[in-house]
């Protein structure tokens, strides 16, 4: 017994020495996990037959559907952000917002939440919001710190917005983690946990906190003025025609609307719904590439709804005996359809790859998507050699024993969490701590999905936090050199306290989370 404990302290300091080390996440989880169970075979800890486990472990993760939403998601994000959407949002909002105080910041924070909800990457809106607006901002006579501030925070609402890609990865194990505390509580047929419960859950937190964001700029505004003073414009500069500001925001709308709204209807899957979206983001680069000709692209997107709502209202099956005709003029219909959408995104993979920005898109979803599978595959070796050494046991025991109870365990774990946010990305805290605490937490009758928003908003705080804040350094890379550090740091601070009221309100008011998934999914 004392062994078992010894081995699973010893896997936790290796882990994190080796990362703090510099080494590759995803080799240090896995080789790390095999290292321990040839020394647990040594030892007599853990029978020789366990090492078979590992490549089944590994299968059941590789055949997981919901992860197939992962890849699609980044595509659909890296091509947005290519595609120079933020660039149409910002000048149309700017010239809309610019002229009252404070209306360039209230600017940012919205696009950053459009560019969130649109892309779910959170380096990638920092990086894009920090080379976009922040030199602006500070020509305008904005403080470099409210400035960086407003950046830094609207960049990390991907965290929290959905469709975001944290609240997939955490809806894949916390789904797991619930089956496994529900059946050693003695339910055999508990209710299932959904991305789309996740992502309603998360709807409203996500909406009430880009309002506080713009709350606390309208403020500063108001009561310290020259820190965010309105811009000074030519009339002619000032005036943005309906058209441009429907055209500007009207496609990340509908694309954003069409991803999360079939998700939580239940139109589709999370993964057809992903499909979608990457479709949407496409046709969004062809657009914005050739604005001047979009007959195939509005085809094909007025297609792509038609063939979503013919699919859910008609049959389209044809292996039956019997059809109706109502089935067979949706099918005909569809094939209609589906050869218009095939003409639309043709086209705008044509103008993409022309512009060299196909070649990028799929370079990078390719890295990052190998880099997260990589990382579930090396998690899930370390959670097995973990549990093979009882060290599931010994977590459940210690925060079952802790004083106060569910309170004290609860806060002890997003304690941890917040810590680990400084060092680690949301990927390998979700892949290796989630799945050790969540099923201890959900066994002492905590709601998973609150329990999910409570993590998501806390890694997001933890993101924000001076001084290791991930989304610091994203700024810190682009921002140029006459703005400190320091002044990042203090811009950031304010941010950090909405973000902790946050945490506070949805600890004291659950129902803000659960209530939304309560309505559309009972």
């Amino acid at each position: 017994m004392e062994l078992n404990i010894i081995l699973v302290l010893l896997m936790f300091l290796s882990v994190i020495t080796l990362i703090l080390a510099g080494f590759p996440v995803a080799f240090t989880l896995g080789g790390t996990a095999i290292l321990f169970v040839v020394i647990g075979i040594y030892f007599d800890v853990i029978d020789s037959d366990f090492i078979g486990l590992i490549p089944e472990r590994i299968f059941g993760t590789m055949t997981n559907d919901v992860l197939l939403a992962v890849p699609l998601f980044i595509f659909m994000g890296v091509m947005l952000e290519k595609s120079r959407i933020a660039e149409g949002l910002l000048e149309s909002m700017s010239k809309l917002m610019g002229r009252m105080p404070g209306g360039l910041g209230i600017s940012v924070t919205i696009v950053g939440a459009l560019l969130a909800a649109s892309t779910g990457i959170v380096g990638a809106t920092v990086v894009t919001m920090g080379l976009l607006s922040l030199p602006t901002m500070l020509k305008k006579g904005y403080s470099p710190a409210l400035a960086c501030g407003s950046i830094a925070a609207s960049g990390t609402l991907g965290q929290i917005i959905p469709p975001s890609i944290v609240l997939v990865l955490l809806a894949d194990q916390l789904s797991s983690a619930w089956q496994t505390a529900q059946l050693n509580m003695g339910n055999w047929a508990p209710e299932p946990l959904s991305v789309g419960d996740l992502f309603a859950g998360a709807l409203i937190p996500g909406v009430t906190l880009v309002l506080m964001y713009i709350l606390y700029q309208v403020g500063v505004a108001f009561f310290m003025p020259h820190l965010s003073p309105p811009t000074k414009q030519k009339p002619e500069e000032d005036h943005v025609s309906t058209t441009t500001l429907l055209a500007a925001f009207l496609p990340p709308i509908l694309l954003i609307i069409s991803v999360l709204g079939s998700i939580i209807s239940g139109i589709a899957t999370p993964t057809e719904a992903a499909a979608v979206g990457a479709t949407g983001a496409i046709l969004l680069a062809g657009y914005k590439l050739k604005p001047e000709k979009t007959t195939p692209i509005f085809a094909a997107g007025f297609s792509l709804v038609g063939l979503i709502l013919i699919s859910n209202l008609v049959d389209l099956r044809r292996g039956r005996e019997a059809i109706p005709f109502t089935d067979n003029l949706g099918y005909a219909c569809a094939i209609i359809l589906t050869i218009f959408v095939i003409w639309g995104v043709f086209t705008a993979v044509y103008r993409a790859y022309g512009a060299n920005i196909l070649q990028f898109v799929m370079q990078s979803t390719t890295r990052i998507s190998a880099m997260v599978f990589m990382i579930l595959i090396g998690a899930a070796m370390f959670s097995l050699v973990f549990k093979g050494f009882e060290g599931d046991e010994y977590i459940h025991d210690f925060l079952s024993n802790l004083p106060g109870g569910k309170l004290s365990a609860l806060i002890l774990v997003m304690l941890v969490m917040f810590v680990l946010g400084f060092f680690l990305d949301f990927i390998e805290i979700t892949f290796v701590v989630v799945p050790i605490v969540a099923p201890v937490l959900l066994m002492m009758d905590i709601n998973p999905i609150w329990l999910g928003i409570m993590m998501a908003m806390n890694l997001q705080t933890s993101f924000l936090t001076p001084p290791f804040g991930f989304a610091l350094f994203y700024l810190r890379g682009v921002a140029p050199p006459s703005v400190r550090t320091m002044q990042i740091y203090i811009g950031v601070m304010p941010y950090v306290m909405i973000q902790l009221i946050m945490l506070c309100i949805l600890w004291n008011f659950p129902a803000m989370v659960t209530w939304l998934p309560s309505v559309l999914f009972k």
